[in-house]
């Protein structure tokens, strides 16, 4: 019988072939394989599944393709397909647009903490440095290298010691910090059980913010987050954002604000469409999500 596996990365994907290659070129290039990947597909074309056909033999993990019919922004649903699906008791989700270092699979495995979530961190390029990354520059790690990164059209930042940083410099950034430890889409991980215990994601949310109100049910119910932004990184490839909307950035505000007035720890539009059964987590277990200043 096989062993199943330590963890199951998630994340999703829309009609972004090229980009989703570089992303799996990533995990083919982890320092650990004892993991499965999980693609969670928002309703893409035939050029998505044929780009995973073709790289599915030079993956040496399980990956599977979950597809589900493009009837808009629905990303929440197809993160609760995979969710369903995952056979891992850890799980980990980055976005299908962000390469993985080689390193960012087993830093979650490695601060992982019974009760917790984990909070990664990523460095956003510029469309111009996305497109000149290739096959090449990921297997290598040089797409990681702050210096070859500039010389291929990225501006020198001071978010570049998330990429320079040493392990204990990396540590150090991470407790000075003054970012929240939120549930960040591009690179965030968790226990399934305390991710079932919140019901998932909530189904309703639209683009922009679904993946924070999500840590907010985990934080109220006394899952908090562990800041790992300088040690778990991806890259964040560049791209176009059709379905971004100053309505749907209102709406899932609304959605957050009341997430954290009422301190809830349950959607009723998540993997279980129904009220919270008895047993499962009780609302405001854990303290209340500190407000936003102003």
């Amino acid at each position: 019988m096989t062993q199943p596996p330590v963890a199951s990365v998630v994340f999703t994907t829309y009609n972004q072939p090229a980009w989703l290659e570089k992303v799996l070129l990533g995990f083919a290039a982890q320092s650990r394989r004892d993991f499965e990947i999980l693609i969670a597909d928002d309703g893409s074309g035939e050029d998505t599944r044929a780009c995973i056909e073709r790289l599915r033999p030079r993956l040496p993990m399980p990956l599977r393709h979950l597809w589900q019919p493009d009837q808009g922004f629905r990303k929440c649903q197809a993160l609760n397909m995979a969710i369903r699906a995952s056979a891992a008791d850890y799980l980990i989700f980055t976005d299908g647009d962000c390469i993985p270092r080689a390193d960012f699979v087993a830093t979650h495995l490695r601060l992982r903490r019974p009760g917790r979530f984990l909070s990664g961190g990523y460095h956003k390029l510029p469309m111009e440095t996305s497109r000149r990354i290739g096959p090449d520059d990921i297997a290598s790690g040089r797409c990681f290298d702050a210096r070859w990164l500039r010389a291929h059209g990225m501006p020198a930042t001071r978010r570049d010691l998330k990429l320079t940083a040493p392990p204990r410099l990396a540590w150090l950034l991470d407790q000075v910090s003054p970012a929240r430890a939120s549930w960040n889409g591009h690179g965030a991980s968790g226990w399934k059980r305390d991710i079932l215990a919140v019901n998932g994601f909530d189904e309703r949310m639209r683009y922009g913010g679904q993946d924070r109100e999500f840590g907010e049910r985990l934080h109220n119910a006394g899952i908090r987050g562990i800041r790992i932004r300088h040690r778990a990184i991806v890259v964040h490839l560049d791209h176009p954002r059709g379905y971004a909307s100053a309505e749907s950035i209102a709406f899932n505000r609304r959605l957050r604000a009341q997430t954290r007035r009422r301190r809830l720890t349950w959607t009723e539009h998540g993997l279980q469409q129904q009220p919270q059964p008895d047993g499962a987590a009780v609302a405001g277990l854990g303290p209340a999500w500190p407000q936003p200043a102003g």
